[in-house]
């Protein structure tokens, strides 16, 4: 069940559902702002909890604002294209055989496709080439820091995500990656991938958590700061 919930001139989706805890986001471009919070909770502290956030609500906004908007691509030739932080030239290439995605060592990105292939269909074989060469890089990460860290990763999978990078769900001990990652550097895969599993140490984004990430990844700031930058 949704309700919406007014403070000041700031309007928050509420969401009641079997859970024990409250969870707070705000989602691209910044205007939603949403809480789910456990099915019997008194309206009271809804609304000591929301205002408790306004701050914090007021920054991620301001942060998801000041993001640069991805451009809308139509996947033709001379559009430049990410591949683990470096812009490639897309160059479409008609083709009968597999379809498919090269890079060139002279920069470019070509992607092979049906002569009549439709906008979609040209964005469909980039995109699962991008998952392939994700998932492949991904195991590397996990495995070195599942033993700095101490921790198990029981399964990990890729997807696309609206409003994260990555999530953890503590009891399965499964991670999520954004497929949008494949288009970032290495060293912000890479931090994700710490940041997400930490939370096998610590669930909240507490003190304890981030002494945590300083020990492991003391520049986690910097990457941080490059993820969230533009390109």
């Amino acid at each position: 069940m949704m309700a919406k919930l007014i403070l000041d001139d700031l309007e928050v989706e509420v969401i009641r559902k079997n859970i024990k805890h409250i969870y707070l986001s705000v989602q691209p471009p910044g205007d939603r702002v949403r809480m789910t919070v456990p099915s019997r909770i008194d309206q009271e502290t809804i609304v000591i909890f929301a205002r408790s956030k306004l701050d914090w609500i007021r920054k991620q906004q301001a942060k998801l604002r000041a993001r640069p908007v991805q451009p809308d691509f139509e996947y033709v030739n001379g559009e430049s294209h990410l591949y683990f932080g470096k812009p490639y030239l897309l160059k479409v290439v008609a083709t009968s055989g597999r379809q498919r995605v090269e890079l060139s060592a002279e920069g470019s990105m070509n992607l092979y496709v049906r002569p009549s292939s439709t906008r979609d269909e040209r964005q469909r074989v980039l995109r699962v080439w991008y998952r392939r060469q994700l998932q492949a890089a991904i195991p590397t990460y996990i495995e070195k820091w599942e033993k700095r860290i101490g921790v198990s990763v029981q399964e990990w999978k890729v997807r696309q995500m609206k409003t994260k990078w990555g999530s953890c769900n503590i009891q399965a001990r499964r991670i999520w990656l954004n497929l949008e990652l494949v288009k970032k550097s290495p060293r912000c895969l890479e931090y994700i991938i710490v940041h997400e599993m930490i939370h096998l140490l610590e669930r909240y984004h507490n003190a304890r958590f981030y002494s945590y990430l300083t020990k492991y990844l003391p520049d986690w700031k910097e990457r941080r700061k490059e993820l969230n930058s533009s390109g």
